[in-house]
């Protein structure tokens, strides 16, 4: 967690002084941020403001080979598990300071968290979104009751608004960042997972830019059991973890993805803090594409029933793409970490997810344009038990032969193997069928 305002060592005060050791075995030695004690005082102080979210056996551990219980932290109030970081700094908090109020810019996680329990507290909150923010969005954060300004059409505007809001006014403005209160509230997690799972081989977490769940909780699991396998997770696209780990330090070059489907996936490496804990602390950071990233979304919704979003469903993915063979027959524990994928993505997310799983395909042929034609089409499509989706005929611009029509369908099928089938069984009677590469 950013701190800036013009007290800016209001929180420097209430972060714990944490002892060093020579020993290379001791926690703090991994860790001059936080402890075992400090994530232990961070899970007393916010249990009554979090859900202990449940730690499920997942119906998808046939499907994988291994033991798999997920960590719905997308069951958390604002859908996100940044609640818990953000709940422990508030109420650590100087009192003259919740008087004041806080301030927090960026359509992300973490201000709709700050803007819920800041409101659940009595603590002034305010924040900043630029135009392009969507209307729901802007809705649920009035919603949980701070007091939302537009400004700027960029994140840039915003934060500089809100910066000099802070300044005018003596807010508190805060900024995701890895300071010890937020990491220690994060870790939280890593203390459920292993309260809720025995005899457990491997967690796997979302990482990426913002790798403070993952940190915190390595923290807390690692000091528990070192012998449990931490594995970080994030997209081939924004390998911003692992270029961060090989330079040694946060990288700030990467290339980075605005769209909103990513969200704290492609955001930049915010801190060194959690940086050396994952270095220290993590055993494996794997990437993801993107294809894996909308079939594990596939895979949440229809086997757990559960709406996520990229960050929630990545390190699913890291099962669904074959990244962690050694994995199988272990008892490994996923957490999905958020929930606020927005209406218009879900819709493309599953349409682009059941294409991917090789479940709806288009082809197109051509016939002659006689009475009966059509319907042998169908009958074939019925024998084969394939669900018809569209279909379309062109007559005006075939080019083939005069009297013929271009017919293109598109079909749902169960899996891959039935695709195949119907495509055998189509090339059979109509061997210049074409068919649409996904």
């Amino acid at each position: 967690m950013k701190i800036v305002s013009r007290n800016e060592e209001l929180l420097r005060d209430a972060l714990p002084r944490i002892p060093q050791s020579s020993s290379r075995s001791s926690l703090s030695s991994h860790n001059k941020l936080i402890r075992f004690e400090d994530i232990s005082a961070a899970a007393f102080k916010i249990q009554c403001g979090v859900q202990k979210t449940p730690c499920m056996y997942s119906r998808l551990s046939k499907q994988y080979g291994m033991d798999i219980y997920l960590k719905k932290e997308f069951l958390q109030y604002t859908g996100s598990v940044k609640e818990r970081g953000v709940l422990y700094l508030l109420t650590s908090l100087p009192q003259d300071q919740q008087r004041k109020g806080v301030i927090v810019a960026l359509d992300s996680n973490f201000s709709m968290a700050v803007a819920y329990h800041a409101s659940e507290l009595r603590i002034p909150v305010f924040v900043i979104m630029s135009t392009s923010t969507s209307p729901a969005r802007v809705k649920m954060c009035r919603e949980y009751g701070a007091m939302v300004i537009s400004y700027g059409t960029t994140a840039k505007d915003s934060q500089t608004h809100a910066r000099r809001l802070a300044q005018e006014n003596g807010y508190l403005y805060l900024e995701e960042e890895d300071s010890a209160l937020y990491l220690s509230g994060l870790g939280t997690v890593g203390l459920e997972v292993y309260e809720q799972v025995p005899k457990l081989d491997a967690v796997i977490f979302p990482a990426g830019g913002h790798c403070g769940l993952l940190a915190g909780s390595a923290a807390a699991l690692k000091h528990l059991n070192p012998h449990i396998s931490i594995i970080g997770v994030e997209s081939e696209s924004f390998p911003v973890l692992q270029q961060s780990l090989k330079a040694g330090h946060p990288t700030e070059d990467q290339a980075c993805s605005n769209h909103h489907f990513y969200g704290d996936v492609s955001g930049l490496c915010f801190g060194s803090n959690s940086l050396q804990l994952t270095g220290k602390l993590v055993d494996k950071v794997v990437a993801v594409r993107e294809e894996d990233i909308l079939i594990s979304i596939l895979r949440l919704l229809e086997y757990e029933r559960a709406t996520v979003d990229a960050e929630g469903a990545i390190g699913l993915a890291a099962l669904v793409a074959g990244k962690l063979p050694e994995l199988k027959g272990k008892r490994v524990a996923v957490v999905i970490c958020s929930g606020n994928l927005e209406l218009h993505l879900l819709q493309q997310c599953v349409a682009r997810g059941l294409t991917l799983d090789n479940r709806v395909c288009r082809f197109s042929l051509v016939l002659s344009d006689c009475p009966g034609d059509i319907s042998k089409l169908l009958e074939i499509l019925a024998r084969e038990e394939a669900r018809v989706l569209d279909i379309k005929q062109e007559r005006a611009f075939v080019t083939s032969e005069l009297f013929t029509v271009e017919v293109t369908c598109t079909v749902e099928t169960r899996d891959k193997i039935h695709t195949a089938q119907l495509r055998n069984a189509l090339l059979e009677r109509y061997p210049t069928a074409a068919w649409t590469e996904r």
